[in-house]
């Protein structure tokens, strides 16, 4: 018996991409949101909603209208961060009203979801969500509109590509080398989607001793970290992280003297600023 092998095409031709096209949602700006900056890794348990939360907050701070979607369908974990649990308000138009705290609008499914139940869905029902939370939700005005994401490079990640332009990402991950694998792959489907990615934050990297004040290295070697967009900062394992997680007060709230607030308020800025040169060189709103 004769074996054939099937063969698969590297490039789509353009009649390929073409019929692909047909039937995705159109790609529209988000009424009343200036930018938008989602939050990613591939890999999970690298802190991505604790920076996410944080960076939304530093962002209020210098002054900005800012809004924080939680993405993550079935582990949300905005509304216990940010203390936002009641289940928003519809308006005239029957748009949900997001909750606000800190200076920041947030929306999740872990307002409109029993918190002791589970969310066993397939993939339409995950992306009508993402929709949902997207576009039928009453978000202006906002300067910023910060997307915390799940683990993967899944139906979540597709769907806001699809439904409207991203600004940019910050990726997060540990310099741990099976972290570093795992975000590259994320990083990757970025740039598969053209969609700009600001730079890497690099989570839990290193301690600062309460006693002596010394800086205690968790890992010896991030050189394996060098495939990776740029570092935008260095997070350390702050103490108080787990403290202000159970209460629902960011750090940066909370502690808005210590290194850690500082290094959020750099990463604020930063972004913000490149976010401002984008825009005067192409002398309108960057778009990818």
């Amino acid at each position: 018996m004769r074996a054939y092998q099937r063969r698969f095409a590297a490039n789509l031709t353009d009649h390929q991409a073409a019929m692909m096209a047909r039937g995705l949602p159109k790609r529209e700006k988000l009424i009343g949101v200036e930018d938008i900056i989602v939050v990613a890794s591939g890999k999970g348990g690298v802190g991505k909603s604790t920076v996410a939360a944080n960076f939304a907050c530093s962002l209020a701070k210098l002054g900005k209208r800012v809004g924080l979607l939680d993405g993550d369908i079935f582990g949300p974990s905005i509304p216990l961060l940010m203390n936002v649990h009641s289940e928003p308000l519809l308006n005239s138009r029957n748009l949900m009203i997001p909750p606000q705290n800190y200076n920041v609008k947030c929306l999740s499914m872990g307002m409109l979801t029993p918190p002791d139940q589970a969310i066993i869905w397939r993939g339409p029902l995950v992306m009508s969500a993402v929709q949902r939370l997207l576009k039928g939700a009453e978000w202006g005005p906002l300067d910023v509109l910060v997307i915390d994401t799940p683990p993967g490079t899944g139906d979540v990640h597709l769907s806001l590509t699809q439904h409207t332009h991203i600004t940019g990402v910050i990726l997060v991950s540990t310099p741990h080398a099976a972290a570093v694998e795992v975000t590259l792959r994320g990083a990757k489907m970025f740039e598969k989607l053209k969609v700009p990615i600001f730079g890497l934050v690099e989570n839990m990297r290193f301690s600062i001793c309460d006693n002596c004040k010394q800086r205690i290295e968790f890992f010896k070697d991030a050189s394996s970290s060098k495939s990776l967009p740029d570092r935008l900062i260095s997070l350390p394992l702050n103490s108080h992280i787990a403290e202000c997680g159970e209460e629902g007060v960011p750090v940066v709230i909370k502690y808005p003297d210590t290194d850690y607030s500082t290094l959020f308020t750099q990463l604020a800025g930063h972004i913000l600023q490149v976010m401002e040169e984008r825009k005067t060189a192409s002398g309108q709103d960057f778009r990818p």
